[in-house]
């Protein structure tokens, strides 16, 4: 395990640089439109490419690149690795290339079906459809760069693409701040799109210094192409299925007349917030335990692989609950410290909240699902999450409806948890009966603990919230970011303590960590 957490660590100090810019990048960009439609337009624009990089990004180097490349490695030797590479790029680049072209004609097609409800608000769907095809060509970069990130990390290389991404932010932070004042949200457009060719350029000495020579050999008849295709095909599906949950959820909160004013940048603000823990540790988990678990699978080590997978899930459990647990008790002060200022008010502050809490109740599940998707990857099986994902969609789509009334934008959030608990639940029932078992007691041991840990440290946070911060508007900045930071410390190593008093494995080994570096 110590390759795992090694390159786990190396990834999420790539994620974590990258997380704190996107959070300074979402403070701009919140400072300068609030929940207005012009953050509006920016976030539906920008769904597409980003839902696209997921099809052809990071999703296809982690279900069909590195498990092929890492089979050619392997079995095949040096010079077959990269031949097979070589194929790949020549193939990827051209179907990026018609991807990008259709997605600038598309435009207003595409924004119509993302964001109904903006035909209501005069100029939204023109705004919208301009910025669509500006950041478009940004999915030709992300698959680039996606692809070099399966050549490197099959090399055992995380370094250069877990810190690529840091870019895209550096990229929009300069542009919101430089561009912004003159030409509104089409600066974050031109952002994005320096953003990927920054990405890409990064990546390109790493993979010479390697030994990437790139030769023309367009060979569809490839046997790695075939293998590729039959993986990456339910991939694409099964990601399908997970943006068809995100494109509804933007459907729906575009509906202003039902879920309220600013649902779409209410949903991007909250599930931002979401996606630090997720991207901090559970992305970087996935990504290290890929190409280990592979190997495993190739193998057929199952006992290993059984192993992998149920360290992967208790270390989840063990980050991701109390993070679920901070977000819903702390997470009203968190928006209003971080966001409220400038065009983003208080009416801002309460409907992206109302986003957190419903989304932090799925937090464990979220990053539950990658940890399992991966290892059916792994495994050469694409096709399970799929049919999973598939059966988690409509169990969204039935409690957007359902609950978008009640509970306005909450309702949508809800769904969406509601949903990947489902997803979660069924993937590690089907993975347990595949493998044999998966360290059963040892798992839900894990998961009964961690939860009586986070109770105590819910109970502090919450106390000292409401004491020192009665009301995030009041007070200066300086006290205000001091004191939550104190209070996420006070949680922190509450649960901590507590993790070690109910015996937790994570928290003896972070113990016996701490005292090996003192």
């Amino acid at each position: 395990m110590g390759s795992i957490l090694k390159n786990t660590t190396i990834i999420s100090l790539g994620t974590n640089l990258s997380r704190i810019l996107g959070l300074i990048r979402d403070v701009v960009i919140a400072g300068l439109f609030g929940t207005g439609y012009g953050a509006g337009a920016f976030v539906v624009a920008f769904t597409l490419p980003n839902m696209l990089r997921d099809f052809v990004g990071e999703g296809a180097a982690n279900s069909a690149f590195v498990p092929v490349l890492t089979e050619y490695k392997v079995k095949k030797g040096d010079k077959e690795f990269w031949q097979t590479a070589s194929t790949l790029l020549n193939i990827l680049f051209i179907a990026l290339v018609i991807l990008s072209l259709l997605g600038i004609l598309l435009a207003p097609v595409l924004v119509r079906v993302m964001a109904p409800g903006f035909v209501k608000e005069a100029g939204a769907i023109t705004l919208t459809v301009k910025l669509t095809r500006v950041i478009f060509p940004y999915i030709f970069f992300m698959g680039l760069m996606a692809y070099f990130m399966g050549v490197l990390n099959t090399l055992g290389h995380f370094t250069a693409p877990a810190f690529g991404h840091c870019l895209l932010n550096i990229s929009l932070i300069t542009s919101a701040v430089v561009l912004c004042d003159e030409m509104g949200p089409m600066g974050l457009a031109i952002g994005v799109l320096a953003g990927g060719i920054l990405q890409v350029a990064i990546q390109i000495p790493v993979m010479v210094k390697k030994g990437f020579k790139w030769v023309f050999n367009f060979r569809l008849s490839h046997p790695a192409v075939k293998k590729v295709g039959l993986l990456l095909a339910p991939r694409l599906l099964g990601t399908a299925v997970y943006h068809v949950n995100i494109l509804v959820d933007k459907m729906l909160a575009s509906l202003s007349w039902i879920v309220g004013y600013g649902g779409i940048p209410a949903l991007y603000f909250s599930y931002r917030l979401i996606q630090y823990p997720l991207g901090i540790f559970s992305t970087a988990l996935s990504t290290a335990v890929l190409p280990v678990m592979s190997r495993h699978a190739v193998k057929d080590d199952i006992a290993k692989l059984r192993d992998t997978v149920s360290f992967s899930l208790r270390g989840i459990f063990f980050i991701m609950i109390p993070a679920s647990v901070g977000l819903a008790v702390l997470g009203r002060y968190i928006i209003g410290i971080i966001f409220q200022r400038g065009a983003f008010t208080g009416y801002s502050t309460d409907i992206t909240y109302t986003a957190l809490l419903f989304y932090s109740i799925g937090l464990f599940a979220y990053g539950g699902i990658r940890i399992l998707a991966t290892t059916f990857y792994s495994m050469n099986d694409t096709r399970t999450p799929v049919k999973v994902a598939a059966l988690a969609l409509l169990i969204n789509v039935c409690f957007n409806l359902i609950l978008m009334y009640p509970l306005k934008i909450g309702g949508l959030a809800l769904a969406t948890s509601i949903a990947a608990i489902v997803n979660f639940s069924v993937l590690f029932i089907i993975l347990r009966k595949r493998l044999n078992g998966l360290e059963d007691r040892r798992i839900f041991s894990a998961l009964y603990k961690v939860v009586i840990a986070c109770v105590p440290m819910g109970i502090i946070c919450d106390t000292m919230a409401k004491t020192l911060l009665p009301d995030p508007s009041n007070a200066g900045t300086l006290y205000k970011v001091l004191t939550l930071i104190g209070i996420v410390a006070c949680g922190a190593g509450t649960f901590f303590l507590m993790s070690l008093a109910l015996k937790m494995d994570e928290a003896g080994k972070i113990k016996k960590w701490i005292l090996r570096r003192n």
